[in-house]
């Protein structure tokens, strides 16, 4: 069994889950089917490939360089979070709300931004 935390900027515990083979990915996933509150989460590095984040609030959460290819963020709230270096190629951010978000170097390269709310946000 393994236990992984997602935690805040400031160090505090957001999310606990412990599973067989646990990783980031499994843990927030979890999460986000509790309709936890991810907000200011730090995910700096973070392998989600391929990972179900729709609906997430990950708002000014921390992203940078995480690898989230192919993961699905449809109707993420990603107000204010940090994705700089953040692989997205062949993301689906549908309808996400990246208002103020920081996508300075990130790779979006294929990726689906259809219907989102991109306003102040940086490239």
């Amino acid at each position: 069994m393994k236990t992984i935390k997602i935690k805040d900027r400031k160090d505090r515990v957001l999310f606990t889950h412990t599973c067989d083979n646990n990783t980031i990915k499994i843990t927030l996933e979890k999460a986000i089917s509790e309709k936890v509150d991810l907000t200011g989460s730090n995910l700096r590095g973070a392998n989600l490939y391929d990972a179900d984040l729709r609906g997430a609030d990950l708002t000014r959460a921390n992203l940078t360089r995480a690898d989230l290819r192919g993961s699905n963020l449809r109707g993420a709230n990603l107000r204010g979070a940090n994705l700089i270096g953040a692989n997205l190629r062949v993301a689906n951010l549908r309808g996400s709300n990246l208002r103020f978000a920081d996508l300075y170097g990130a790779d979006l390269r294929g990726s689906i931004l259809r219907y989102d709310d991109l306003e102040n946000a940086k490239f």
